[in-house]
């Protein structure tokens, strides 16, 4: 199975290290506060009360102003605790805009041609672990924002056309708008310096309004179910340049805020998180002020629209024409009673910012390798950035949700057998890192387990955290299995929690601190996911296992979560590979633990079986299993009612993937491990039947070691062909997901009346299926290219520099494995780094964002690459599995 990838051991002596210690042990709450706040609490499955579950349609962004959310908080590059109780976002109008600039804005599914899509510029640009220092950037338009114009332009187009992007629009041409840098530092865990710093681009002179805002997250209007009864909270002004925050849980708080550039305190107003049910509703709303006040205010100018006195939310006006060049400086200080500043908030203000800021840099000089280039060091960087950044206040407690809140309005009665009625237990308040916070702003469990792995090189302990809290019994269903999203959380994902384990703790164990007490804790709990699967997906009970979804969307030749027509069953190439690796992952934990307690030897033994029982089903069940002797590669089998197979003949990653189900299994293992290598001998030496044509059999040529895969080497050979050639899955820029040799030639099959066909499609999906907004028939994606590549450097530790193989197929150079792997990172890191032309291929669509200095160094960490051309697609902030561009750039360095 594929190797952890380890950074050099990381000194300590850096200010920031020394938090994150203090951190882990107790000693100071670093982390309460954090970029914690979701870009997009508008269209989640939270917040939908409907009776048809369409939660795009039921909360829509124009009701976003107007409505009090039920289980969280959004705003732009914002600022809240780890319990979301109180919020801070900087909020801007150019004059223009018929609403203000408060949160980003984007194409909902139903409107976008590839579904949702955020059409807003945005950046994380810096930021540490404990959220000492935080930098984002916004760029705003002078223009109106062209809100009717993306929606228009995009629903004139098809999924074969390009989505119409912001950049399209033309409001940034001759550099008009205005770059918003946000900064957040901590002077101590509850003193927290804002910075909002607003440049002029353009060549003439722009009105723009900077409007920081604070607010308390509605919890007093729901009644006293999940979250208990406090009084509701307020803000108030305690004098000038001073407001007062008070929460019954979170204390007693101050915002300063700082004078302007002609020294004058700006105006500061109130209003309440409370929804407007007279202009939504046409009823009478029981507060005289509600959250749609500050547009009232600001663009409107109704000064009676806002209260002066109090409220539960509180904004600031800063109103100024800025100059071509010019910048203003807005400067907030937030910090609890206990922890004020002992003279003027805005004297040692400087400072402090400062020295965070070199103390971030002292963090990353000894985090990241100096040898790499600084173009390379930038990217590791700001995708660390996007990775932190992206962490997420994340309220759903399913049992209150689907109850809803009477007392409010009554929810629609089916909503009780609806969507995740079986997950009643589920209980979420938590910070949660996320694949996205504008269009995943909700946790993948899959995609979590890879956001681990670099977040193990730079903060292990809350790499930990997030592994442990998902396999709680308040997140894990009863019956073992891990919650996959809010959309469906019974939806089956491929199982990569136990893997992500394994890998932090070896992550732990080369910087010299393995954690046994960790990798046990997670090995108990593991084994009840691993028992689900192996009951439920498991159809006929003999190795071959389905699983539907898979999080692999549309690569699939029809929707594989559905029931075929004529009650045929499919035998998944990927699901059962994805077995195989779970077994494989759990026998390495077991091996580990039974070094210094042996009753893990038998569970050790258990999966030594269980991958031999899988490894023998997907190659030989019936004659040859899922493996086809023709081609030469593995597929999906398709068993009908009267007993006959067809193979679903799609070259793609679900064929693939049974060359990362392997582990070396050392020498020194087997000696230390008596009744484990007794029970191993004696399978091979009885279950000839499973073991005479298994890898794990083939020895190295220096060593006593044993390879566990499910390929043979021959087979391992057949599928390396295809993954080399350049013709069929090796890229450019990395791994295709379906084979380029299906451009020419599309795969299709009939199901009763229904006719399937796949077609190699290397950028934005050509189908609606799991809405259009991502794609696997042919782009590169970050995670499955991790697993192959260290799965091949896997099997050269087994096989050696002896195992040589032609790279790329038909080339006639031949190289060993670890090469080969290397290689294919070197094109992956070429999406980011410039070309010959200075241009980054993943965002060479748009000439400014390779021309301009203003853009050339901002890097967006996309959701995956168009197979040709490397193009960004999907979601834009995707630092999630795609800071993996982090690990790949250490480890060419």
């Amino acid at each position: 199975m594929p190797a952890a990838s380890t950074p050099n051991s990381q000194p300590l002596f850096d200010a920031e290290s020394q938090r994150l210690l203090q951190e882990a042990s107790r000693e100071q709450n670093w982390k309460r506060w954090g970029t914690y706040l979701s870009e997009r609490q508008w269209g989640t499955v939270r917040e939908d009360y409907s009776a048809d579950g369409n939660a795009w349609k039921y909360f829509p962004f124009d009701l976003a102003s107007l409505r009090s959310y039920r289980w969280g908080a959004d705003g732009l590059l914002g600022l809240t605790d780890r319990e979301g109780r109180l919020c801070f976002c900087p909020t801007f109008w150019n004059g223009r805009d018929s609403i203000l600039k408060e949160r980003l804005f984007g194409l909902s599914s139903a409107e976008g041609n590839h579904g949702e899509d955020c059409k807003e510029l945005y950046y994380y640009l810096d930021a540490t672990p404990t959220h000492s220092y935080c930098k984002a950037l916004y760029k705003y338009p002078h223009a109106a924002f062209p809100y009717e114009k993306l929606r228009s332009e995009n629903a004139k187009r098809t999924r074969l056309d390009p989505e119409y992007e912001i950049l399209d629009t033309g409001v940034f041409d001759e550099n008009r708008y205005c770059d918003i840098t946000v900064e957040y530092a901590k002077g101590s865990p509850n003193d927290l310096l804002i910075q909002i710093t607003a440049t002029n681009r353009g060549p003439d002179p722009a009105p723009l309004h900077l409007l920081p805002k604070i607010w308390f997250r509605n919890t007093w209007a729901w009644g006293c179910q999940h979250e208990g009864c406090t009084l509701k909270p307020r803000i108030t002004p305690e004098r000038d340049g001073l407001l007062r925050l008070e929460h019954q849980t979170l204390g007693t708080f101050f915002l300063a805020y700082d004078a302007n550039e002609n020294d004058e305190l700006p105006t500061a107003r109130f209003t309440e998180n409370e929804t407007d049910t007279e202009t939504l509703y046409q009823k009478e709303t029981y507060t005289k002020f509600t959250g749609n006040a500050f547009n009232n205010w600001i663009i409107h100018e109704d000064q009676a629209a806002a209260s002066s006195e109090r409220g539960t939310m509180a904004m600031l006006r800063y109103s100024s024409s800025l100059k071509p060049g010019a910048s203003r400086v807005v400067r907030l200080r937030l910090y609890s009673e206990k922890e004020a500043p002992k003279s003027d908030a805005f004297k040692n203000f400087d400072s402090i910012l400062k020295a965070r800021i070199q103390e971030a840099d002292s963090f990353w000089k000894n985090t990241l390798k100096q040898n790499a280039s600084s173009e390379k060091l930038a990217i590791q960087r700001q995708a660390y950035a996007g990775l932190i950044w992206s962490k997420q206040f994340y309220h759903y407690s399913v049992a209150d949700w689907l109850r809803g809140d009477s007392a409010i309005a009554k929810p629609p009665a089916e909503r009780l057998n609806a969507r995740n009625a079986s997950w009643k237990h589920l209980f979420n308040r938590d910070v949660i890192s996320m694949p996205d916070k504008w269009e995943y702003p909700w946790y993948a469990s899959w995609d979590l387990a890879f956001h681990m792995i670099p977040f193990a090189h730079v903060d292990p302990t809350f790499a930990k955290k997030q592994l442990i809290l998902f396999l709680r019994e308040w997140y894990m269903h009863p019956n073992g299995q891990i919650p996959a999203y809010e959309w469906a959380l019974d939806d089956v994902n491929p199982p990569t929690h136990a893997w992500a384990c394994w890998q932090v703790y070896l992550i732990g164990e080369a910087k010299g601190s393995p954690d046994i007490d960790f990798l046990k804790r997670v090995f108990a709990k593991l084994l009840l996911n691993f028992t689900w699967w192996v009951n439920r997906k498991d159809i006929d009970g003999k190795n071959i296992f389905g699983g539907g979804f898979l999080g692999l969307d549309n690569i699939g030749l029809f929707d594989r979560s559905k029931p075929i027509p004529g009650g045929a069953t499919l035998h998944q190439a990927d699901g059962t590979a994805w077995m195989a690796f779970y077994s494989a992952t759990m026998l390495a934990m077991a091996l580990e633990l039974a070094k210094t307690d042996p009753t893990f030897e038998d569970i050790a033994s258990k999966f030594f079986e269980h991958f031999m029982g899988i490894a023998d089903a997907i190659n030989h069940l019936g004659e040859n299993g899922l493996w086809d002797s023709e081609t030469g590669f593995y597929y999906d089998e398709i068993q009908f009612a009267d007993g006959h197979c067809e193979r679903v003949k799609a070259r793609s990653l679900v064929g693939l993937l049974p060359l990362i189900a392997n582990l070396t299994i050392e020498s020194s293992q087997l000696e230390a491990l008596p009744a484990f290598r007794k029970r191993m001998r004696w399978y091979l030496e009885h279950r000839s039947d499973i073991t005479a044509t298994m890898a794990c059999l083939h020895k190295s040529d220096t060593t006593e070691n044993l390879l566990l895969a499910i390929p043979t080497e021959d087979r391992l050979r057949s599928l390396l062909r295809y993954l080399f050639d350049e013709t069929e899955f090796l890229s450019p820029y990395g791994i295709r997901s379906l084979s380029k040799y299906h451009e020419k030639n599309p795969f299709s099959l009939t199901l009763g009346e229904e006719h399937h066909e796949i077609r190699y499609c290397p950028g934005d999906s050509d189908t609606w299926l799991f809405g259009g907004n991502s794609n696997w028939r042919g782009p590169i994606w970050f995670p499955l290219n991790y697993l192959i590549i260290q799965s091949l450097k896997q099997y050269h530790q087994h096989y050696g520099d002896s195992f040589t193989i032609e790279y790329p197929t038909g080339s006639g150079q031949q190289r060993n494995l670890k090469d080969c792997a290397c290689d294919i990172e070197q094109r992956l890191t070429r999406l980011f780094t410039k070309d010959t032309n200075g241009q980054r291929p993943y965002n060479a669509s748009h000439p400014i964002q390779s021309a301009d200095p203003h853009f050339s160094n901002l890097h967006l960490f996309y959701e995956f690459f168009n197979g040709d051309t490397g193009q960004g697609h999907g979601a834009s902030h995707q630092t999630g599995w795609t800071a993996l561009i982090a690990t790949f750039l250490h480890d060419l360095s």
